[in-house]
């Protein structure tokens, strides 16, 4: 995947929904949230079993999110199985989120073709800090 797409992905201003994000410091969804969060990106943890990761709020869900920040999220970012990613993807599309990175084990053939289907962009098999932000 070419650099200046990832980059497209990666703007400092955007609102980031990290869904998958947990307590577990030994897991991807804590090591990939804190690293982004400590590169200084607006990045919001999202897992119906925390309230708090790494010191920030956690929120149920997406529209939790949006309702309680005042905005949707200009990207969402996936770390979790995909029959879950599935179910994401379709309600970013409900909720009119066009950018989602689906970190790799997160994505499936399905939910590529979908988000493809329905105009929203999508980066899959390439970690954000590993095969993105460590390379720019």
């Amino acid at each position: 995947m070419e650099i200046d797409r990832l980059k497209k992905f990666l703007d400092k201003n955007y609102t980031i929904g990290f869904i998958g994000a947990t307590t577990n410091k030994e897991k991807w969804g804590y090591k990939k949230y804190k690293e982004l969060k400590d590169q200084g990106f607006k990045v919001y943890p999202i897992n119906p079993k925390y309230n708090e990761i790494y010191g920030d709020p956690c929120f149920p869900d997406l529209e939790t999110l949006i309702d309680r920040i005042n905005k949707k999220p200009d990207l969402v970012i996936t770390i979790i199985p995909p029959n879950v990613t599935e179910k994401v993807a379709e309600k970013c599309k409900i909720l009119g989120i066009n950018k989602i990175w689906m970190q790799p084990g997160s994505e499936s053939q399905k939910i590529i073709d979908f988000c493809n289907e329905n105009s929203i962009e999508t980066v899959h098999g390439v970690c954000i800090v590993v095969d993105a932000l460590r390379k720019m």
